[in-house]
């Protein structure tokens, strides 16, 4: 397979960049300033060079490794339409996407890929973030597409739509197209949690799972000023509700054979997921670890790239700078 490197910036607990390597790219390095997702980062990957430090704070100078990669990735916390970037934590999230791109002026990837909120791709609110950007890749010879993905298209128990940039190189260009689905049908939360739903005996795991048909919402992973782990907003609590679940709270462990399951009587009739629940539902592997105490862990979770659509775009992005451009780039391969 051809080498292709990545430097992954924002990189949270790694669900982009897991979702990358499984496209056949190798990080040089992942940059985020939390301790918790630099933990997590390192109890899966040892051998992936992690380094803790706020992207605004980022020398490239001091990493001349990061030069001459082939993808520039980010994850980055969601922003906030032009409506509301008064607010203190919606600069931070513009100037980090600010900070994205000038780090490609330095690194002049080959290619780049922005992850963010579906709004930031055609809402007219976000018309002066897309025109900032716009004039900054056409200054540095790059031409790109803004797109749109679910999730539940790529085999994601959730109703997760992501906002999508991908800029390439001139040469590399023409040869992307954006992901086709993988699945032709969503996979439901009860097929999804039930073998952990059973785990400890659950003797209603079936009639829950049987009702469970629909994907789940969107997971949502709060701000670090709020108080404890939940599902997310009234909104999403209430469809969580429609199957059973109770989205006030995360769960420290799955039901045991004597809880009774009975949404009528309210949310203490009603199951909760744990956080591994929740990582299932984000489409990380079961074998993939968070670091931190549940609300840390949730919180990393939810805020994540799923995987499953990392590598969908990873492998997108590798067949135009590989497969129709691998002669004129000097690409070799190994067996």
């Amino acid at each position: 397979m051809t080498e292709l490197r990545f430097v992954d910036v924002c990189a949270g607990a790694g669900g982009l960049a897991l979702g990358l390597e499984q496209a056949g790219f190798e990080p040089v390095l992942l940059l985020d300033e939390k301790p918790g997702a630099c933990g997590t980062l390192k109890l899966n990957r040892s051998a992936w060079q992690v380094l803790e430090k706020n992207l605004l704070d980022f020398s490239p100078l001091q990493h001349r490794e990061i030069y001459d990669v082939d993808l520039l990735s980010a994850g980055l916390p969601r922003v906030k339409s032009s409506a509301t970037v008064m607010r203190i934590e919606s600069e931070a999230e513009l100037r980090l996407l600010e900070a994205t791109v000038y780090l490609a002026h330095a690194v002049k990837p080959r290619a780049l890929l922005i992850e963010n909120v579906p709004e930031l791709v055609n809402a007219p609110s976000f018309e002066p973030i897309r025109d900032f950007l716009r004039q900054e890749l056409v200054h540095l010879g790059y031409r790109f597409h803004w797109f749109i993905l679910n999730a539940a298209d790529f085999g994601v128990p959730q109703n997760r739509k992501q906002g999508m940039l991908v800029a390439l190189q001139k040469q590399y260009f023409d040869a992307f197209c954006p992901p086709e689905p993988t699945v032709r049908e969503h996979q439901s939360v009860g097929r999804a949690l039930y073998r952990s739903m059973a785990a400890r005996g659950w003797r209603d795991v079936d009639r829950w799972a049987a009702q469970a048909l629909s994907v789940a919402p969107t997971l949502v992973g709060g701000s670090d000023r709020r108080g404890g782990a939940d599902l997310g907003p009234t909104g999403t609590r209430k469809a969580w509700a429609k199957i059973g679940v109770d989205g006030g709270t995360v769960a420290d462990e799955v039901p045991g054979p004597d809880f009774i399951w009975a949404p009528e009587t309210g949310r203490r009739g009603m199951v909760r997921i744990t956080t591994d629940q929740a990582a299932l539902l984000q489409g990380f592997p079961t074998e993939w670890r968070f670091d931190g105490k549940k609300t840390a862990r949730y919180r990393q979770i939810g805020h994540a790239s799923p995987p499953p659509v990392g590598r969908a775009v990873g492998l997108a992005i590798r067949a135009a700078l590989v497969e129709s451009a691998a002669p004129a780039a000097g690409y070799t391969s190994t067996p």
